[in-house]
């Protein structure tokens, strides 16, 4: 009984050697293709990047654009870059703080063509970075206005201009004077109350 002890013991520690040995020397089996989740991270200029090597870390975002009419604005839910075609810079800009970072930031009007009758003035700011801007979202001011000056003051966007009345034909000069007032909230621009 005491010889079967032994040799059953001994077979035990000749296995547990035998594996110990065999896991210090064989290969990874993680040297084959990776797949990676599908999920896309939103870069600050509207891209999107996916997941890839063999860690499955997200791409590099492209870098910030330096000149603020190179940075991508968002039009309908859509990004879009100056001149894409569809959008074109008016002008009318003003610079200031409008985020509370310290930094001049830039406002300024953007035109947008559906490719319809209408051209359609959208207000937008470009929101200083350490190496660039970062462009927000589209405020619609309206179709086929005229657009008189922008300022910046104490981190509101001012656009003044002027509009038709609501009952007068798309034909009608625009002669009624507007002021709207946007502040930027995270990084949206929207409409101060």
């Amino acid at each position: 009984m005491k010889d079967i002890v032994i040799v059953v013991g001994g077979l035990i520690l000749l296995a547990l050697v035998w594996v110990g040995w065999t896991s210090l020397h064989m290969e990874p089996l993680t040297n084959g293709p990776v797949a990676c989740t599908a999920d896309a991270k939103l870069c600050p200029d509207g891209s999107y990047v996916g997941r890839s090597g063999p860690s499955c870390a997200f791409a590099a975002c492209p870098p910030a654009p330096v000149s603020y009419k190179d940075a991508a604005y968002v039009i309908d839910s859509m990004p879009m870059t100056i001149p894409s075609g569809a959008i074109k810079y008016f002008g009318n800009e003003a610079t200031g703080d409008l985020n509370g970072d310290g930094q001049s930031d830039v406002a300024f009007i953007i035109t947008y063509d559906g490719g319809g009758s209408g051209t359609f003035y959208y207000a937008v700011a470009a929101l200083k970075t350490g190496d660039g801007y970062t462009g927000t979202n589209g405020v619609l001011l309206g179709d086929r206005i005229a657009p008189q000056a922008t300022q910046i003051q104490n981190g509101q966007v001012i656009i003044n201009y002027s509009d038709r009345k609501p009952t007068d034909p798309m034909t009608t000069p625009p002669s009624v004077g507007v002021s709207k007032y946007l502040k930027v909230s995270g990084a949206q621009l929207v409409v101060a109350q």
